[in-house]
């Protein structure tokens, strides 16, 4: 079973040295990854900037412009000086490859030259909307996967769940009316950016084609274990996707700076094994990754770790950090409840 991966050391290159995220959070995943020998054993796919002609399929071309102009003057704040969303003099190239990876990676599963990959980008994607970015986002790379997927390779339905902390809220918007894309996202409520709803669950062809699992702070790894139980895999096996895509961010860990879930490298293991199952039962095993947030870097690298290790057959979880020192643990059957009967997955 191969298993790749697809990396370029221009991702480094999209960095300031006083944010959060920056490019020590995947050189931590690169360091770990080497240290257990990981990359040897894995594919290595050649990563190519996105053409805009297919950039501009999902991202307005003056918005393109404007995050080209803005590098190419030696960067900046995206939107008002100051953002927190950055752009470095090589943040432009850098997000044309992200996209780009991402696509090496779906094209290699699609087409049978690995089972499994994971798009180890930077800078991340599921807050851009076609016309802004924003969150520490540029361009929206997992939407840009799944449009590929569409309309390049033939998938007819894409599913992208996304684990991380945040709603995917320009991901959630370029799909919304959609409904050969299946959106499901786990995130804390009440927390940036404020969106994603229970009852968000999309318009027009898409209605029922978005699904939000907004959780309270404290939910941790049993928490997880249940949604998935009761919404994530029953709904995939009704939309019977062809390509699975996950937004993989590893803040809802209990050491994450930016949150208050607490799942452990275990638990964020546990629902990357899940996953792969149903990808095997649903999609032919057809199963990308694509890095979002984790600001942990501990955390981050040991959960991408994990990844790789289930993937090429290891059985053990190495979790350095354990389990928090607190866990509240609340309850998420309401949640579960609404959700099954608002999509009808009783």
């Amino acid at each position: 079973m191969t298993v790749a991966y697809a990396f370029d050391p221009i991702f480094l290159e999209h960095d300031d040295p006083h944010h959060i995220e920056r490019r020590d959070r995947l050189e931590r995943i690169l360091e770990i990854l080497r240290t257990h020998s990981i990359l040897e054993r894995a594919l290595s796919l050649p990563v190519e900037p996105i053409p805009l002609e297919r950039l501009t399929r999902v991202h307005e071309p003056n918005y393109v412009e404007r995050v080209r102009r803005l590098a190419e003057r030696g960067g900046g704040g995206l939107n008002f000086p100051g953002d927190e969303t950055y752009v470095s003099s090589r943040s432009f190239e850098a997000a044309l490859r992200a996209a780009g990876a991402v696509e090496a990676a779906v094209a290699a599963v699609w087409e049978g030259q690995a089972r499994r990959a994971f798009a180890l980008v930077r800078p991340p994607g599921h807050h851009a909307f076609p016309d802004h970015g924003e969150g520490f986002c540029l361009f929206n790379n997992v939407a840009l996967g799944a449009r590929f997927a569409r309309e390049e390779l033939g998938a007819r339905r894409v599913m992208i769940v996304d684990f991380d902390l945040h709603h995917g809220n320009g991901t959630q918007a370029i799909f919304y009316a959609d409904p050969s894309v299946l959106y499901l996202s786990t995130h804390q409520w009440g927390i940036y950016p404020g969106t994603g709803h229970w009852r968000e669950i999309g318009t027009g062809p898409g209605e029922g084609a978005t699904i939000n699992l907004p959780l309270p702070m404290g939910v941790g790894d049993r928490g997880f274990e249940q949604l998935f139980e009761a919404v994530i895999a029953p709904a995939a096996r009704r939309f019977e996707p062809e390509i699975l895509m996950v937004s993989a961010g590893y803040d809802p860990h209990w050491g994450d700076p930016l949150g208050g879930l607490t799942m452990t490298v275990s638990g964020l293991a546990a629902l990357t094994r899940r996953l792969t199952e149903l990808a095997d039962a649903l999609c032919g095993g057809r199963l990308v990754f694509v890095l979002e947030g984790g600001y942990h870097r501990e955390a981050l690298a040991y959960g991408v770790l994990a990844a790789f290790r289930i993937w090429l057959g290891e059985e053990d979880v190495i979790d350095p950090l354990g389990a928090p020192p607190r866990a509240d643990e609340p309850s998420v059957e309401g949640l579960i409840a609404n959700v099954r009967r608002l999509h009808r997955l009783e």
